[in-house]
C-alpha cells in the first residue's frame, strides 16, 4: 500500500506592474501557496490553497499542524483525511484554516490522478476535455482611464476571448454605467460581460445598479452584497433581469446549501482553493446540479480547468492573464492558453501542474 510519507507548504509572492482595485480591496502582489504530499512510491502530490497574503508563515503553520493526520496513511482516502483536517470545533467552520485543508486536499486528488495515470479530469467524470472561457479584469488602476480600459478589453479579444470581466463598485455607480458603456461598444454586441462588485454595495444600491445595467446586456453580476447577506441578495435576484453569481467567498457544501435554500444566486461560483479542495467542490457541483444550477468557479484555471471540465453543468471558467500578473505564463512549466473562447484540459496524469521553482525562487517567502 501506498503512504505519504511527507507533507509540506511553500509560499511564493511577487509584486504586481502596479496594485489593481476592486469594488473595496486594493491589491499590490500576486502569488501562490502550494501544497506537496510525497509518498513512499515516489510520486508527489502539488495543490495550491488559499492563505493570508502579508502572513506566508500562518499558512506554513497550519500546513504542519494538520500533516500529523496525513503521515503513514494511504493518500487515496480523501474523504476520511478531509474529515479528519476539518472538525469545526477545533479549526472553524470558515477562514483561514479551510483554505489550507483546500490546498492539501487539491494535492491528494492530483496524487490520486498521477497513481491512476489519469488527467484529474478524466477521473472525476470527464464530461469534456474543453471549457469555456472569459478574461478576468477591468481593475481600477492609477492612470487608467475609459481609453486604457478599452485598451484592456480590445486585447483580451484579441487573445480569443469572447466574454470578459470588469470590476465596479470602487466608484460612484453612473461612472461605473459609464465604464460598462465604454466595454461594451469597444468588444460588441455578441462578446459576454460580467460585472464583479466584490460585495461593495448594499442590496439597494446593487439594485440600482443592476436596473441602470440592464440596456448593456451583461452576463452576470458578481458579488454585489457582503457575502452573508442572503436576504439582501435574493431581493436583487428578484429585482433585476440581470443573472446574479456568487459564491467565491463561501465555504463547504453547507455554505453553498444556504446559498441555494435562500435562492440568493442564478449561478454558483465556489473556489476549490477556498471552501475545502476538491472534495467539497464536487459536491457542492452535485447539490448545484440537483437544483439546475450553473456552476462558474472562482479563481486559478490551472486547477478549475479540470473541474469545469468533469461536470455537466459547468458554465465558464476564469481566466487571468499577464494585466494582473506579471508573472503569467512563468509560474509553471506549461501554460493553459485560450483557443477560440476555449481553454483544453492538459492530458497529462493529475492536474498537469509542474511549478517552475526555478522561475520563482527570488519570490519564496515562506
Amino acid at each position: 500500500m501506498t503512504k505519504i510519507t511527507n507533507v509540506w507548504g511553500e509560499v511564493y509572492r511577487w509584486p504586481r506592474h502596479k496594485p489593481i482595485t476592486n469594488g473595496l480591496y486594493t491589491y499590490s502582489h500576486s502569488g501562490i501557496k502550494a501544497v506537496f504530499i510525497e509518498t513512499d512510491d515516489g510520486v508527489t502530490g502539488v495543490g495550491l490553497g488559499s492563505g493570508i497574503e502579508t502572513a506566508p508563515d500562518v499558512t506554513i503553520a497550519i500546513i504542519e499542524h494538520l500533516k500529523q493526520f496525513l503521515i503513514g496513511k494511504d493518500p487515496l482516502d480523501i474523504e476520511r483525511h478531509w474529515h479528519n483536517m476539518w472538525r469545526p470545533k477545533l479549526v472553524g467552520r470558515r477562514g483561514i484554516t479551510t483554505r489550507v485543508i483546500s490546498g492539501i486536499d487539491i494535492a491528494l486528488w492530483d496524487l490520486k490522478a498521477k497513481l491512476a495515470n489519469m488527467p484529474l479530469y478524466k477521473l472525476l467524470g470527464g464530461f469534456s476535455n474543453s471549457v469555456d472561457t472569459y478574461i478576468a479584469g477591468g481593475y481600477y488602476e492609477d492612470g487608467k482611464g475609459l481609453k486604457e480600459l478599452a485598451q484592456e478589453m480590445e486585447r483580451n479579444i484579441e487573445l480569443g476571448a469572447t466574454a470578459v470581466k470588469m470590476k465596479i463598485g470602487g466608484v460612484p455607480i453612473n461612472e461605473d454605467i459609464e465604464r460598462l458603456r465604454v466595454v461594451r461598444e469597444t468588444v460588441g454586441p455578441d462578446v459576454r460581460i460580467m460585472a464583479d462588485a466584490n460585495n461593495a454595495y448594499r442590496h439597494y444600491q446593487a439594485i440600482e445598479f443592476a436596473r441602470k445595467a440592464e440596456k448593456y446586456d451583461l452576463f452576470w453580476f458578481e458579488e454585489p452584497v457582503e457575502p452573508d447577506d442572503y436576504i439582501g441578495q435574493r431581493e436583487i435576484t428578484r429585482a433585476t433581469g440581470v443573472p446574479v453569481a456568487a459564491g467565491e467567498n463561501e465555504y463547504t457544501r453547507y455554505g453553498f446549501r444556504d446559498l441555494i435554500n435562500h435562492r440568493a444566486v442564478d449561478i454558483l461560483q465556489p473556489d476549490a482553493l477556498i471552501l475545502g479542495g476538491i472534495t467539497e467542490f464536487m459536491k457542492v457541483a452535485a447539490l448545484a446540479q440537483a437544483n439546475d444550477l450553473d456552476i462558474a468557479p472562482h479563481g486559478s484555471q490551472y486547477i478549475h480547468i479540470h473541474l469545469v471540465a468533469a461536470i455537466p453543468n459547468g458554465l465558464i471558467l476564469e481566466y487571468y492573464r499577464d494585466s494582473v500578473d506579471p508573472m503569467h505564463g512563468k509560474v509553471y512549466m506549461d501554460e493553459l492558453v485560450i483557443k477560440d473562447g476555449r481553454v483544453y484540459a492538459p492530458d497529462r496524469p493529475g492536474l498537469g501542474l509542474e511549478i517552475n521553482k526555478e522561475a520563482l525562487k527570488e519570490y519564496r517567502v515562506a
